[in-house]
């Protein structure tokens, strides 16, 4: 996984003032959430969709009904971007276009894969559910059966920050 240098696939950053390189605080950002929104591709269409996900590290996880547009889209072309903001607010001004956006974002590109093995995929549900709960449970086979789960292969990573 590339971090968040000069070969990002969107190019170099603009404001470098405002750039996160500290990977270790990138990751503080992925871990500081629940909720990412992920954009795909379908033909010339954009499709944006906010998910519940768990980082492990290394991968993003998500999960899904088994059917349904972002599943439909990604089995076609699994590229995804993904976006993480936290600390979102705005810095006044006095003038009216002067307000900014105060911010904590993380932005990458990845390749969505669909994870088939059944412990695999009650490893990144417990993730998920570690996000809003301590308890820990048992998911019925019917309810894996029909629970897609998808992995989040990062390719590359940026971080930016801004007022804070």
């Amino acid at each position: 996984m590339q971090g968040s240098t000069d070969h990002h696939p969107h190019g170099l950053m603009r404001r470098k003032d405002r750039e996160i390189t500290d990977r270790t605080e990138i990751d503080a950002i992925i871990n500081g959430t629940n909720l990412m929104r992920i954009a795909l591709v379908d033909g010339a269409m954009p499709f944006l969709v906010p998910v519940f996900y768990a980082f492990d590290g290394t991968a993003l996880y998500f999960h899904s009904a088994q059917a349904g547009s972002k599943i439909e889209i990604i089995k076609r072309n699994n590229n995804v971007c993904f976006e993480i903001s936290i600390d979102n607010g705005f810095i006044e001004s006095e003038e009216p276009c002067d307000f900014e956006a105060k911010h904590r974002t993380v932005i990458g590109i990845g390749k969505a894969v669909f994870v088939e093995d059944t412990a695999d995929k009650i490893k990144a549900l417990d993730l998920i559910v570690a996000h809003f709960t301590e308890k820990k449970f048992e998911y019925p086979k019917s309810n894996l059966d029909r629970t897609a789960v998808l992995r989040i292969d990062i390719v590359s990573v940026k971080g930016k920050k801004h007022g804070l």
